[in-house]
């Protein structure tokens, strides 16, 4: 769904514009005709006001929703109609941001919207929730296409919280060695530094022990402009990655990555598993699922793969063989959509190509992250042993000479 800036009149006149979701202009254009509205212009969204929206709009939490719609579900499976139920929830929530956004689909819903549209109005949601309350809009069934997104959220929740757990040791190794370093290019070296110009001249020091000596004292001097420097690295870096040029990078470059490369390319194709497989159990089809699939996925060169595969599927080509000549699925994935298709069990073979790749990453990480963490502590070792021994080594000569 894209998102369109449109300018109308309300029956009293008033002129209003806000900002709208839909397949085309035309659809949003009758969506609020149908309403009683007198439409003046409807235009796509440019750069900036796209850009002031992400900044004033932050996506809520995975866990935060998933709680609000198992609570959403259990009310409308008690028989409340759905502004209610939003009435309810909205008292009970204590995230003031989503309690507006909440607020805001309320009334839209109120005023004659789908649920779906008005979700996908917010801009702060994951794509695939308003396409999936589409598809239960659509069959009647909502009930049951919600209590399936709940539980593809839950297992994606679970899954996310077990690869964190294996990256967690790594991450906190590297950060302890890093500060490690600082504090001894920083403090200890030119420590080392104004005890040696007390009892010595520099020519008589070692030139390793001169070297440390000058790096020590360099980083001391320009620590504050290398933090400003980093800061400012860092924000560019994350501004740059959230540029389509800058992901598309970024992508490519993560895709190439040894050993973690593979690792990427088979979660990505996992969640993308997991994600059709839960769309076409909703009863939504197979084109406008792959779409949203896609544009949900976070790697690009994925991503761009399933829309050229969305393309193919459309003009009436296997799903498998149109994956298959994107050259980024790998080969037993497409074998088992393949005959997921062949035997008309696609969305329940989707969810088994994405238990499977779930369970090889997570073998795979922690396969990885055994390597990693004795290669962090050796990398460790090799540097310390570096700094102390240039440190030492005037001593160690003193004491040589002495006897």
């Amino acid at each position: 769904m894209a998102e369109f800036t449109i300018k109308m009149a309300d029956e009293r006149g008033r002129v209003l514009e806000q900002v709208e979701s839909g397949f085309s202009a035309s659809d949003v254009r009758d969506r609020f005709s149908q309403q009683g509205f007198l439409v003046y212009s409807i235009k796509p969204r440019g750069f900036v006001s796209s850009g002031l929206r992400l900044s004033t709009r932050r996506k809520v939490k995975l866990d935060t929703f998933v709680i609000f719609n198992s609570q959403f579900l259990t009310l409308i499976r008690a028989g409340l109609p759905i502004v209610n139920a939003l009435d309810l929830l909205i008292k009970r929530q204590r995230n003031k941001q989503f309690q507006a956004l909440l607020e805001n689909v309320r009334d839209r819903v109120k005023g004659g919207e789908l649920l779906s549209d008005a979700f996908a109005a917010q801009g702060a949601f994951p794509k695939i929730y308003p396409t999936t309350l589409l598809a239960g809009e659509k069959s009647g069934n909502l009930e049951e296409v919600l209590s399936r997104y709940i539980n593809f959220q839950r297992m994606a929740m679970t899954f996310r919280k077990k690869l964190k757990a294996s990256l967690v040791y790594p991450a906190l190794l590297s950060v302890l060695v890093t500060c490690m370093l600082i504090f001894l290019m920083t403090y200890v070296v030119p420590k080392f530094g104004e005890l040696y110009a007390t009892i010595s001249t520099e020519k008589q020091l070692p030139a390793l022990t001169l070297f440390m000596l000058a790096v020590g004292q360099n980083l001391q001097k320009l620590a504050p402009f290398a933090a400003v420097i980093v800061v400012l690295a860092v924000a560019g870096f994350w501004r740059w990655k959230n540029s389509d040029s800058g992901a598309s990078i970024l992508d490519r470059a993560r895709m190439g990555t040894p050993v973690l490369g593979g690792i990427w390319q088979k979660y990505q194709v996992a969640v993308f598993c997991r994600m059709l497989g839960t769309l076409l159990s909703g009863g939504l089809p197979l084109v406008p699922s792959l779409e949203t699939s896609g544009s949900s996925m976070q790697s690009r060169s994925l991503a761009d793969s399933i829309l050229d595969a969305s393309h193919k599927v459309r003009e009436g080509r296997p799903l498998s063989s149109s994956l298959e000549e994107t050259k980024r699925f790998p080969e037993l994935s497409v074998e088992m959509i393949e005959v997921g298709e062949s035997t008309g069990a696609l969305p329940a073979m989707l969810n088994s190509v994405a238990e499977f790749y779930e369970e090889d990453v997570q073998t795979a990480l922690t396969a990885a992250m055994s390597l990693i963490e004795p290669a962090i502590l050796i990398v460790m070792g090799v540097i310390v042993a570096f700094v102390l021994l240039s440190l030492y080594l005037p001593i160690f000569t003193l004491g040589s000479s002495i006897h």
